[in-house]
């Protein structure tokens, strides 16, 4: 525990709601680092795994726990970007505190959640609720990595505001997940009918909606995912940032944020052992904090981690990232509020129901 305590570093999402790799994992950071992925993939982060496809399990089980590692998931896609220093860090130890893995989509880290094979995660936070619900509060969400990744692009005419966007067609991914229910919760706020004002093409994945823009070419509109953002401009010519989602929201929900990821726990290790996860946050906040401070040395671990293909898009990626740590009271009052937001439009897209007040570790 002493030589835990020593150690002074960071951590992971993802969704989906943003964008997530491939399918592989990698057994530790080391392999995790060598892996390469693109931008694009198939499914954003922002673009949780829908509460219908979360399998119900049992509340963790206990496992043998070593006093030396905290096993750790993050997805390839922003909810993680905070972590690369921490990995980095880790990666060069010869008896690291934290093990980390990657993974390509949120529904490969659910079982492995509620099996007690891992301790903490990066996840969508609306997958958070979901899985305090399933596992009877076997979960709790410790901290918020990642706010707003969803920005209204387009290829020609002003779009300036969400006003603007009444009687267009917008590109998006995500029917029936976060991107669906953010789109229609902004539009409706700003007196835009999301069913007869405008209207929305769900595809099935990013790139889909990169073709579709490509092809209706000048003033097409889409909602897309960062970091995606940035290598869709580098693909399709004149396509602009119109809005950023995050700053929409606050505009007209000032009791809450728009939340992409969080940094999850079981709640019996926290239980279990306080003064280790206290001593992961403080490495996690650190780390989350020099990756926003130092964004081109981040951009080259965010590469070598195989989050995005290039160090110059994950350098021009990582502001519009949103990457945050928030904890507490602040991070209770942040969350409680977007997952009200969600509740409201589909309570399954939260578990069913709001989560208690234990949901919400160290608040």
């Amino acid at each position: 525990m002493k030589r835990i305590l020593s150690f002074l570093m960071a951590a992971t999402m993802a969704l989906s709601l943003v964008a997530c790799g491939g399918s592989d994992t990698s057994s530790s950071v080391a392999s995790s680092q060598s892996q390469s992925a693109s931008v694009a993939v198939s499914q954003p982060e922002s673009e949780s795994t829908p509460a219908s496809q979360v399998e119900s399990e049992s509340t963790p089980a206990s496992q043998p726990q070593s006093d030396e590692t905290i096993r750790v998931a993050g997805l390839k896609g922003p909810t993680t970007m905070g972590m690369v220093k921490l990995m980095d860090e880790q990666s060069a130890l010869e008896t690291p505190a934290y093990q980390v893995e990657m993974f390509g989509a949120a529904d490969e880290i659910v079982p492995l959640l509620s099996k007690g094979e891992l301790d903490m995660a990066a996840i969508p936070a609306n997958l958070a609720a979901t899985l305090y619900k399933k596992t009877e509060g076997g979960v709790q969400v410790a901290a918020i990595n990642t706010l707003g990744v969803l920005y209204v692009v387009t290829t020609g005419e002003a779009v300036e505001s969400m006003a603007d966007l009444k009687g267009k067609t917008i590109y998006s991914t995500g029917k029936g997940t976060t991107p669906e229910y953010v789109l229609n919760y902004l539009l409706s706020e700003n007196g835009i009918d999301p069913t007869t004002d405008v209207t929305v093409e769900y595809k099935s994945e990013a790139t889909e909606v990169l073709a579709t823009l490509q092809a209706a070419g000048e003033g097409a509109v889409a909602v897309l995912p960062q970091p995606y953002v940035t290598a869709a401009q580098a693909q399709v010519e004149g396509l602009t940032v119109a809005l950023d989602l995050t700053e929409e929201w606050n505009k007209v929900n000032q009791d809450s944020q728009l939340v992409t990821g969080v940094l999850v726990v079981r709640s019996e290790f926290a239980e279990q052992n306080p003064e280790q996860v206290e001593a992961f946050l403080k490495d996690y906040e650190a780390s989350i904090n020099w990756v926003n401070e130092n964004t081109e040395q981040a951009a080259q671990l965010v590469t070598d981690a195989g989050i995005v293909a290039k160090a110059p898009l994950a350098q021009k990626a990582l502001p519009a990232c949103n990457l945050v740590y928030m904890a507490g009271q602040e991070m209770k009052g942040a969350l409680e509020g977007y997952l009200q937001v969600l509740f409201d439009q589909n309570a399954a897209s939260v578990g069913g129901a709001m989560p208690g007040a234990d949901f919400y570790y160290g608040a």
